[in-house]
This record gives C-alpha cells, structure tokens and sequence, in this order.
C-alpha cells in the first residue's frame, strides 16, 4: 500500500475499519510473540521441572528492564511518527526512524555490558536462591544477545506500522514467533539443552525477524519512511520528544521490574519455591492477555496519534470507545478464565499437583478484577498518543507503583501469601477509579478541541 494512501486512510476511513485493520494484525503478532514465550515456558516447566519455572521468574525483572528501555524508544518513535505523519512532517517522521535505530543500538551495548558483568549478584537481589539460581543464570547467559535484536524489532515493527503497513508488521512478529516455536523444542527436547535452549532459540529467531524488518526500510519503494543520509545523527529535540513520549510505557515496564523483585522476594518468604513458581504462571498467564490488549493499542495509536495531529477530534473519541470496548471483553474473559478453569491453566505449565492446586489459588485470587484492566491500558496509550506525558506517566504508576507496591508491603502481614493475591486486585480497583476521572477532564478537553476547530480557530497542534 502506498503511503500517501494510508495517510489519507488515517484521516477519511471509518474508524472502525481502521481499528480493525490496524489492531487485528498487531494483535496477531502480539499474541503469537507471547505464545512463543508461554510455550518456551511450557517446554521448560513440563521438561525440566517446577525449579526451572521459579528460576524463569527470577530473570522477569531483567527482562522487564529490557522491555522498557525498548518501548522507551519504540512507543516514543511511533508516536511522533504518527504525529509528524498527521502534520505531514515527512522529513521528521524519517529522522524519527534513524534516530530511534541509533538509540537502540546505544542503549543496548550499555544494558547488556552491566548484566553481563554483574549477572549473578542481579539476580540474587531479584530473589535468586541456591536452588533457582543455577537456572536463572543459564537462562540469562544465553538470552542476553538477543535483548538488544528484540529491542531493534519492537521499535522498528511499530514505526512500520505507524507508516501504513499493519500488515508486513505482523508479518514480522509471525516470522519470529513461528522460527522460535518451531526451534524452542529442537533446542530443549532433541538437543537436551534445557532452559539455555530456550534462550538461544529466541536469540536465532529476533536475529532473523530483526534482518526483516531493518531490510523494510531500506527500500525506497516501501514509502518515505526509509533509512536514508543523515537520519542518524542525533536531533536532541526530536530524543527528547521520543523519550518524553515514551516514558510512561518505560515507567510501567519499570514498575512491573520493581514489582517483580518485591514480589518474588516476598513469594519467598511466604511461600517458598513453590510460591515463585506459581507466580511466574500467573504472569505468563495474564501477559498472554495483556499482550492482546496492547495489540489494540499499538492499531488504535497511529489512528488517535494522525487524527489528533489533524484536528479530527471527534475521530479520536471514537476510536478510543471502540478499543476500551474490545479490550474489556478480553480483560473479562481472561477473569472468567481464572475463575472457572485455573487447575487447567496451571496444568499446561507442570504436572505436580501441589503446585497446581497452589497456582490455582493464585489465579482465581489475583485476577478478581482483571476485567477492569483494559480501561486502564487502553487509556495509558490514548495519553502516550496525544503526547500528554505526564498523564500517561501518572496513570501507568497508579496501578504500578503508587497503589500496588504499598499493598505489597502491607497486606501480606495481614493475610501471609493471600495478601500477596489480594494485592492484584485491590490496585486494579483503585487504578480504575482514578482512571475513570481522569478520563472523562481527558475527554472534555477533547471535545472543546473539536468545537475550536469548527469554529475556524488557526491554532495549532504542537508535539510534546
């Protein structure tokens, strides 16, 4: 498809078409992303025991702190993208992409440097024992190569997908997810490498989806947004904006670090190997839902991101009651899942009884209000998309860190390992409620936008 066309798109189709052709391909690969990770976790757990599962969840943080610093650039990237596509700012939308590459490959040596140095004490203080850290360490040995090829094909992706190809993105997530699904048991059950097995299948697979996609944009028949002279070299306005914007989904990936280090330090304490274990299920298990709710984001971001560049304000409320509907559906069947069949969701990791019964508990506990989850992500994105950074950034730590961290503390001296469960769903109550209000300032704001601009007012809309 043409650029120029998708642009006109953005601004003319229907918004739930467009919704729809840009969030089912992201969902797609989003899911399929998730459930490489969910059956590497299913290999490991079913092939090498309970232990290797705790020792997985001990690197979460790590992986978290990764993830952040990717969405860091990658969301920030994608949305100036929008932004400059939707005020026809062709030059800055190709600086973006440059800029966001030289960032990633600079962020990248500097993280992977500091945890390869100082590995084992890492994971120690994310709740590493005598028992999960031989697992943990094999596991992080391995994957640390391919954190900087993940980082380099979300951000990448998602620029994709901001300049009108939806589809090849999820082409790109297909093309790793299929090659790791496909080499994951090759790696653990033919190769009997175990857990390092994993990792280096997913190292295999990023470096090829990572080629892809890099080779995307060095064509100048995909489009304006290509590799080109100069793109670059640092513009310090333009990484700001991209840091600036992508800030809150850092902080959320940040928060989710710290609360992984509390949380399987506290499991521990509470519930022993068992108690992390059943965690890192429960975490696989909500990702797994999560990630198709970001799928919507990443579709609805490019729509609310041109159109608010446009002044079509009346587009963008739309398209974000559209995507608050179809995120609470999944957010709603993923508590009804945890309520009616957890001992089926546990089985799928380990076949001890014990930790299945255990795990189950934790489900049908923690997910309690899992339902309310897709108002409170769907909202984070309409900030991050609009460029509105502190609000995006209040909103990602209500539930993160201002609500869920202090309840961590606090209720398991009340309740011991039930506390830790009642933690969930007490913060997503509380997360909600505050994003309901701020929400409806959010959306009155948007409204006054709409009756500006039909008034003939010239003002204009800036970035961030």
């Amino acid at each position: 498809m043409p650029s120029s066309a998708a642009f006109d798109e953005l601004r003319t189709v229907a918004v739930g078409r467009l919704l729809w052709k840009y969030s089912f391909p992201a969902v797609v690969g989003m899911l399929v992303m998730t459930l490489y990770n969910v059956f590497d976790r299913i290999f490991i757990g079913q092939v090498v025991g309970p232990d290797a599962i705790a020792g997985l969840a001990i690197t979460f943080p790590v992986m978290n702190i990764a993830t952040a610093l990717g969405t860091l650039i990658g969301v920030g990237a994608t949305a100036c993208t929008s932004l400059f596509l939707g005020e026809g700012r062709i030059d800055m939308a190709r600086n973006t992409l440059g800029n966001a590459l030289t960032m990633t490959l600079a962020i990248g040596v500097v993280y992977i440097s500091l945890f390869a140095v100082f590995m084992d004490q890492v994971l120690i203080v994310f709740g590493a024992n005598e028992v999960t850290l031989p697992y943990a360490r094999d596991f992080m040995m391995y994957i640390l190569p391919g954190l900087m090829l993940t980082n380099i094909t979300f951000s990448l992706n998602n620029i994709m997908r901001a300049a009108g190809y939806p589809v090849r993105a999820m082409v790109t997530m297909f093309l790793g997810a299929g090659l790791n699904i496909l080499l994951a048991p090759i790696f653990i059950y033919v190769l009997q490498l175990g857990i390092k097995g994993a990792a280096i299948a997913t190292d295999i697979a990023m470096a090829i989806s990572a080629a892809f996609v890099i080779a995307h944009f060095m064509k100048a028949k995909n489009g304006p947004i290509v590799f080109s002279r100069g793109v670059y070299r640092p513009n310090w306005p333009l990484i700001w904006n991209i840091i600036g914007i992508g800030s809150a989904p850092f902080v959320v990936n940040t928060g989710s670090c710290l609360i992984n280090i509390f949380l399987n330090r506290t499991l521990l304490e509470f519930g022993g190997v068992a108690g992390i274990a059943a965690a890192g299920i429960f975490v696989t298990f909500s990702s797994m839902l999560v990630s198709i709710i970001l799928g919507i984001c990443q579709g609805m971001q490019p729509i609310v991101g041109f159109n608010y560049g446009n002044r079509q304000a009346a587009r963008v409320e739309k398209v974000y009651w559209l995507a608050v509907g179809v995120a609470t559906i999944v957010s709603f069947a993923g508590f009804a899942m945890a309520r009616t069949i957890p001992h089926w969701i546990a089985r799928a990791f380990v076949s001890d009884a014990h930790l299945v019964d255990f795990t189950a508990k934790a489900l049908r506990l923690a997910m309690t209000c899992f339902w309310m989850v897709g108002l409170q992500v769907i909202s984070t994105t309409y900030f991050q998309a609009i460029g509105k950074v502190g609000l995006s950034i209040f909103l990602s730590l209500t539930r993160q860190i201002i609500f869920f961290l202090p309840l961590l503390f606090l209720l398991p001296g009340y309740f011991g390992l039930e506390g830790v469960w009642y933690t969930f769903f007490t913060s997503d109550i509380l997360a909600t409620l505050v994003t309901v209000v701020l929400m409806i300032r959010a959306l009155k704001s948007l409204r006054s936008m709409e009756i500006t601009a039909c008034c003939g007012s010239s003002q204009e809309i800036a970035l961030p």
